[in-house]
């Protein structure tokens, strides 16, 4: 799969005009949990809109789209099929029942906090913490607002950093986001923890 959104890549980039067009297609089949990453497409455009910069504000636009309506995709689908999606392979295998348990703890403790950490985390979290949102039934107009917020400031972060930075930029990206899902990993383990220790005081 990533050898074939390389591909496609490599063809955006000869047509700069459709980029933001195809950028955003490509990101809204990751709302269905796709392997289509989020933070590829906003690099992508980064690095387009370098060698294109009467094209930034529209390559910005087309990955922004496409990242938020991808949220409320998966948000959607876990909200309308529910526990359902757990007979599918595809999404069985991104969020277990414990897991989401866990996410909602999150979600109960931190809020908004949770999906502003959570969108610049990538290895499958993002898409758990959408599916967890629609799958405990959170208020949509909440969750929009929230994931509106948290969708500009990772997509504008990664996106400017990326353009001012060039290549540089990846790694010292690739390396805050290994530390922020160590760090998110560690709250999910300690809140296991604990659950378990209060099971066994009953």
């Amino acid at each position: 799969m990533s050898s074939f959104i390389n591909e496609i890549l490599h063809g955006i980039s000869q047509n700069v005009e459709l980029a933001p067009f195809f950028m955003c297609g490509l990101l809204l089949l990751a709302g269905f949990n796709l392997p289509i990453s989020e933070d590829l497409m906003i690099f992508s455009a980064a690095l387009l809109a370098i060698n294109n910069p009467d094209h930034v504000y529209q390559l910005y636009a087309g990955v922004f789209l496409g990242a938020y309506l991808s949220d409320l995709i998966c948000y959607g689908l876990g909200r309308h099929f529910g526990p359902k999606l757990w007979n599918v392979k595809l999404f069985s295998s991104m969020v277990s029942k414990k897991r989401v348990d866990q996410l909602a703890n999150f979600y109960g403790k931190y809020g908004i906090i949770t999906l502003i950490i959570g969108r610049f985390i990538p290895f499958g979290v993002r898409n758990g913490l959408f599916l967890t949102a629609g799958l405990t039934k959170m208020n949509f107009a909440v969750f929009a607002l929230s994931d509106l917020l948290a969708c500009i400031i990772s997509s504008v972060t990664l996106f400017s950093f990326t353009y001012h930075f060039g290549d540089i930029a990846l790694k010292y990206i690739k390396e805050g986001n290994k530390i922020i899902f160590t760090f998110f990993a560690l709250g999910i383990l300690a809140f296991y923890l604990r659950s378990r220790k209060k099971k066994k005081s009953l």
